[in-house]
């Protein structure tokens, strides 16, 4: 195969995979030679090499068998280090086979696709700070946030800078829960130590979620002496979580500890000018896919005033409009908008606030209102009020201290008390767990 004939399939394949999938991982692909029907290129790392193979191995034969080549499986190789500028890198942790379950790093990720804005931009500004490498200066970092405020986004941000900075860095990114099934599975198999010396050899360890081991003590007992491990040895650890970690109900107190130890930082709910310009970002990244398609003016805004909660439910109905509007044929507007978007633009105009949880709980428990939110302590009105305060504190974008003021001008800890008490009974009480569904049924219905 000549270069020209490569040179051909790589058009074909930026129009196929788009232009940031395309530079970041089939441009710096490197023709090296075909041998009975295997194409091989040289890539940078293994890690990008065993990436490439999984997500476009399959639009790269394609493409090749197109051009006329008799290929039947595309390979990859790492130069040996005798090649200059070229030193292969250890082999990357990041999204290994079956025998190393872990979670793969998403392309679209990346620092360049983050939309800064006033309520992430001190999280951003960490995230690039640690994701620079050299001595660490936050450890752990954590980030904490509501569901679609960007926590992965932003953990996988750090990998992809961490790996494009220095390939021979072993970055491990995974879930929490992942990091449970790693360790129940090493139990089963009489092998702690191949375990132990796979967490504590890392550079970098990376926990999304970390909130799943509440209540794990096993589990909970191994990342405590994992933390303490690679803190030791200077090696960064970056962890999220949905809320932050004093109010992870079910984690003990020495993990809460190391985990305050670094910097946590908040990811705040988005506002309208954050959510107009990952609007726009969509635009341009949706450009080259539907080349022909019209918005009218005012659809952008209309949308970022009407999805507010979660950038995944935005970033989705953009997706959906482009593609409904591609296969019809037709110029979104702002009817086509309201039509196609009519059970998402429903959905996000529920907003339940503290006050209809209130009155949805007092009905409930047959206790009036002014006992719910009153001075008194007797379990018949304690119990509810915790309930409601749960309910309030997860269904709600309302912070603790707002919360407390709207129970009778309670305290932000007597706040946090109750909704741990409640995560804590809904996982042994059977009453209290089906009281919460049906409550919660009740107030989104």
């Amino acid at each position: 195969m000549t270069d020209d004939t490569w040179g051909r399939v790589q058009d074909e394949l930026c129009k196929t995979v788009g232009t940031n999938n395309y530079k970041n991982w089939i441009e710096p692909l490197e023709f090296s030679g075909v041998e009975d029907g295997v194409i091989t290129f040289l890539v940078p790392t293994q890690f990008m090499g065993d990436w490439v193979s999984r997500n476009f191995g399959e639009a790269i034969l394609q493409g090749l068998n197109g051009a006329g080549e008799r290929v039947s499986r595309v390979s990859f190789s790492v130069p040996s280090t005798g090649r200059p500028a070229k030193a292969k890198p250890k082999p990357a942790v990041v999204a290994k086979s079956e025998d190393q379950p872990g979670a793969p790093l998403d392309g679209r990720f990346t620092f360049d696709t983050f939309v800064v804005g006033k309520p992430n931009e001190l999280a951003h500004a960490a995230a690039r700070r640690v994701s620079e490498g050299g001595p660490v200066t936050f450890n752990p970092l954590f980030l904490y946030g509501g569901v679609g405020l960007g926590k992965t986004h932003l953990m996988h941000a750090i990998a992809w800078e961490l790996q494009n900075r220095d390939p021979r860095l072993n970055v491990f990114y995974l879930s929490a829960e992942q990091f449970m099934y790693r360790f129940v599975q090493a139990l089963r198999d009489k092998d702690m130590i191949a375990f132990k010396q796979l967490f504590r050899s890392v550079d970098v360890l990376m926990i999304d979620d970390v909130q799943f081991i509440a209540g794990k003590d096993a589990t909970q007992e191994e990342f405590f002496h994992t933390f303490n491990a690679l803190v030791d040895q200077n090696k960064q650890i970056i962890v999220s979580s949905d809320r932050a970690p004093t109010e992870i109900s079910g984690i003990e107190d020495r993990i809460v500890s190391r985990l305050q130890s670094g910097l946590v930082v908040d990811l705040h709910p988005t506002n309208y000018e954050l959510r107009l310009g990952i609007l726009q970002q969509k635009i341009d990244q949706y450009s080259e896919q539907f080349p022909n398609l019209v918005i009218a003016d005012g659809v952008l805004e209309f949308l970022a005033h009407r999805i507010s909660t979660n950038v995944r439910v935005l970033e989705g109905s953009m997706m959906r409009l482009f593609a409904f509007g591609a296969l019809v044929g037709r110029e979104i507007t702002l009817e086509l908008t309201q039509d196609c978007l009519s059970d998402v633009l429903r959905a996000s105009d529920r907003k339940i606030t503290v006050e209809e949880i209130q009155r949805k709980v007092s009905d409930h428990y047959n206790i009036r209102l002014s006992d719910l939110i009153g001075p008194k302590r007797v379990r018949t009105f304690a119990r509810p009020r915790q309930v409601a305060m749960y309910l309030a504190k997860t269904m709600t974008t309302r912070s603790l201290p707002e919360i407390g003021r709207r129970f009778g001008g309670r305290d932000h800890t007597t706040v946090m008390h109750g909704v741990r008490k409640i995560e804590e009974l809904k996982q042994q009480d059977s009453q209290i767990a089906d009281d919460l569904e049906l409550l919660r049924r009740s107030l989104e219905a």
